[in-house]
């Protein structure tokens, strides 16, 4: 493939807006495994049983958006703002609170406010401020992104790393345990993940921002190109999400 080729694939890839948590525009150019407990189902029957639930770090309200039936209160939260006008007009429908909050600021509710708190794939878990505003006998659900996620890409730009720690489903299960929380469920999964050309390798980069934290077309264009390269002689680059289901629920 020529350089003009490349340059255009790149540019498609830099011009697809990242706001919000829908990956649609990947569909035929890259693609992701599901984890196999479901988290979609899982959030709908906890939802349906609420009587005031919250969802941390809900992007752009998406994945929230799907449940059949919301409960009486929902409120969510989200960091970016972008993310959260998104959310706002994504959750209209739910009746749904988004709250813009400040990374890692308390959250702004009272104590034991909510018998569900949800999140998918959270930025950072604060699992004091999970227990303190969960009801007695509340529970909290999150599908969780697990240490090691898609290093095979990562590796590409910046080299082998090691894995956070604060990633891996045993240390987050202690976090619960000592925020006083007892976990009830833990699963873990590997999901093959693979892209078919390299503008969907730069949407996917600029979107989820935690792989190669520093990312820019400039700053990796020679990686960019070998990548390239690479699918145009090997075909697909394949690499592996790792996932955590936790759910845990506050004692009476």
């Amino acid at each position: 493939m020529s350089t003009i080729e490349f340059d255009d694939l790149v540019a498609e890839g830099a011009a697809v807006p990242v706001q919000g948590w829908d990956f649609s525009w990947l569909h035929g150019r890259a693609s992701e495994e599901r984890a196999p407990w479901g988290y979609a189902g899982l959030l709908a029957d906890r939802m349906a049983r609420a009587g005031a639930a919250l969802d941390l770090d809900t992007g752009g309200g998406e994945v929230l958006a799907g449940i059949p039936r919301p409960p009486r209160l929902l409120a969510a939260t989200e960091a970016w703002p972008p993310n959260a006008e998104v959310a706002r007009r994504t959750l209209r429908g739910l009746g749904a609170t988004v709250v813009a909050v400040a990374a890692g600021s308390a959250l702004p509710f009272r104590d034991a406010a909510f018998d569900l708190v949800t999140s998918r794939h959270p930025v950072d878990t604060r699992w004091p401020e999970v227990a303190r505003v969960l009801r007695p006998g509340g529970r909290y659900l999150s599908q969780q992104i697990g240490a090691g996620t898609v290093r095979e890409l990562s590796e590409v730009f910046v080299g082998p790393r090691p894995p956070r720690e604060s990633q891996r489903a045993e240390v987050a299960a202690a976090a619960a345990g000592a925020a006083g929380l007892r976990v009830v469920d833990l699963r873990t999964a590997t999901l093959r993940t693979v892209f078919h050309d390299i503008a969907a390798v730069v949407y996917f980069l600029r979107k989820v921002v935690w792989t190669v934290p520093d990312f820019t077309v400039e700053r990796y264009r020679p990686q960019l190109r070998r990548l390239h390269e690479r699918i145009e002689a090997e075909g697909a680059f394949v690499a592996h999400a790792r996932r955590f289901l936790i759910e845990a629920v506050r004692p009476d």
